[in-house]
């Protein structure tokens, strides 16, 4: 896919790699780059500077995420590339003694940003899409759906399920024309992840959002499926495929040194 005269809507895009992926589509010369974030005030911002548009979304209810799709194709025409960016660290303790400890609340936040908000812009895009022709959807994810996260049981098995649902509507949809790219980076330097202590993950190196945002522009190019900026993820991927009951003993070894290092 060409961005190219298609008009795009990017989900917390104001910072981090939303942001550099609106600036990306920008310089691809889209049509109209959309910029929906709950800080609306660097969501305007950004669009300013870009020619784009901005809407205030939390992603986590469908009413907002029903008035975003319903303005901007009332005002700029057909969403082509609907890039559901938008996510949260959903708290990190490697040092909990419960991986089903936590209250509720941040498991429901985790599960309606990290899933509900995909299942949401599919429920009302695919009809408009399949109605003219096609369409495609790109969901960040993050490498934490393929693999797992130590010491954040919400945040990656809510990626795990957003891996998924992405799945199923690849598959589902093939026939519609309709094209599905998952975003799985490891760090890349953002504040959420400066929030967290650094990971087993960070000697892969920390991409900046301006590179993940190239390599979503060549992943969508190429209608990949899996976009992986850490290349180094599909071989831990073969890992964990070829032989599960390691693998989990490995990362259950990784739990017990971040929990050392992170208990000084």
């Amino acid at each position: 896919m060409q961005v190219t005269d298609k008009v795009v809507v990017v989900t917390g895009g104001a910072n981090g790699i939303g942001k550099a992926m609106c600036e990306a589509f920008h310089r691809e010369r889209a049509a109209k780059v959309v910029v929906v974030d709950l800080d609306h005030a660097a969501a305007e911002k950004l669009a300013t500077s870009i020619n784009g548009a901005a809407f205030k979304c939390d992603v986590g209810q469908e009413k907002n995420i029903i008035h975003v799709i319903e303005e901007t194709e009332r005002q700029f025409g057909p969403i082509a590339l609907f890039c559901s960016n938008a996510g949260i660290g959903g708290g990190f303790d490697p040092m909990s003694v419960n991986a089903g400890g936590s209250s509720d609340e941040p498991w429901q936040r985790s599960w309606a940003i990290h899933v509900m908000a995909h299942v949401y812009a599919a429920r009302h895009l695919i009809p408009r899409m399949k109605a003219r022709g096609g369409g495609y959807f790109l969901n960040t994810i993050s490498a934490a759906g393929l693999l797992s996260q130590v010491g954040s049981p919400a945040y990656s098995t809510t990626k795990h399920a957003a891996v998924g649902f992405a799945e199923n509507l690849a598959i589902s949809h093939r026939a519609d024309n309709i094209k599905v790219s998952i975003l799985c980076p490891q760090g890349v330097d953002t504040n959420m992840l400066r929030s967290i202590p650094k990971g087993p993950q960070s000697g892969d190196g920390d991409l900046s959002p301006e590179q993940v945002a190239q390599d979503v522009l060549r992943g969508l190019e190429a209608e990949t499926f899996v976009i992986l900026p850490h290349p180094q993820v599909l071989g831990y991927m073969r890992k964990k495929t070829e032989n599960y009951d390691r693998w989990i003993a490995g990362m259950a070894k990784i739990q017990a040194k971040m929990r050392e290092s992170y208990g000084k």
